[in-house]
């Protein structure tokens, strides 16, 4: 009832899950993931304690093959269960059981596993794939996100479409840098939650993205005197404590601004239009 795709960053530094389904709030559900050790997602009639238990195997070091086998050699309810598997390195792994609605079946390689149940047939997974491997330099999250999206163009889930959810780890990536969960949004109940998803992916690079040091703006000159402006037009003469409302701390950078912040700022404090004739 449901199709994902686990996967590993190109630096293998990041590892997250995106998953759809005719289900509500899959996001709840089918995916874990922890920094440095690697991601999962448990589908079908879906074991959660595989996510605890799945986890706990990559931490030793098990190639992601063995944690499969593991998983299911010791659930008496194998043949109903669906399983996708990545590590730090290597190869991913996927398991479908006999049992599992049709179409069901996965596919995996290097740094990926990708499955799903009662989908429209072997496209699903086929587009999907080709949609991982034709994108090896985008962020992690939007690398899922076109897989997912390519899988439901080719049809995706046969009963539907009802949620979907990208979760992403990485070591201190998340907010402040204090955390380890550097993505973790859900749809839970949309009749188009895979295209949902990715505009919420899009508000996620905007609030939460870092600055990118080849594009900062020096705040000198008339760049300054125009920041400055718009900011007095709104009520403000702080920089930090304006982006700090509008939620762009993440993006602050002392003498400098970002591209974003800025554009955010014009559409906020936008100029002063001549009056009409």
């Amino acid at each position: 009832m449901t199709f994902s795709i686990v996967g590993r960053s190109a630096d293998g530094q990041s590892f997250g899950v995106a998953v759809a389904s005719k289900f509500l709030a899959v996001g709840a559900a089918v995916p874990a993931a922890e920094a440095d050790v690697g991601a999962l997602a448990t589908q079908a009639f879906a074991n959660l304690a595989y996510r605890s238990q799945g986890l706990a195997l990559l931490r030793t070091g098990t190639a992601a093959a063995d944690v499969v086998a593991g998983l299911v050699a010791a659930d008496p309810g194998r043949d109903s269960r669906q399983v996708g598997v990545v590590g730090p390195a290597g190869d991913g792994a996927t398991y479908t059981g006999g049992e599992c609605f049709a179409w069901a079946g996965g596919v995996a390689g290097d740094g990926y596993a990708i499955q799903g149940n009662i989908l429209t047939g072997h496209a699903v997974i086929t587009e999907m794939e080709r949609a991982w491997l034709a994108a090896p330099g985008l962020p992690l999250a939007r690398r899922l996100h076109a897989a997912l999206a390519a899988g439901d163009a080719a049809g995706g889930d046969r009963r539907g479409r009802q949620s979907a959810a990208v979760l992403v780890a990485r070591r201190a990536a998340g907010y402040g840098g204090l955390s380890d969960v550097e993505v973790d949004l859900r749809v839970d109940d949309d009749p188009d939650p895979v295209t949902r998803i990715g505009a919420l992916i899009g508000l996620w690079e905007l609030y939460f993205g870092k600055p990118d040091p080849a594009t900062l703006l020096p705040l000198e000159g008339s760049l300054a005197a125009e920041v400055r402006d718009r900011l007095a037009a709104l009520g403000h003469d702080d920089l930090a404590a304006w982006a700090g409302i509008e939620n762009l701390e993440e993006r602050l950078v002392d003498g400098a601004i970002d591209p974003h912040v800025l554009a955010h700022l014009r559409a906020a404090a936008p100029d002063e239009q001549p009056p009409a004739a």
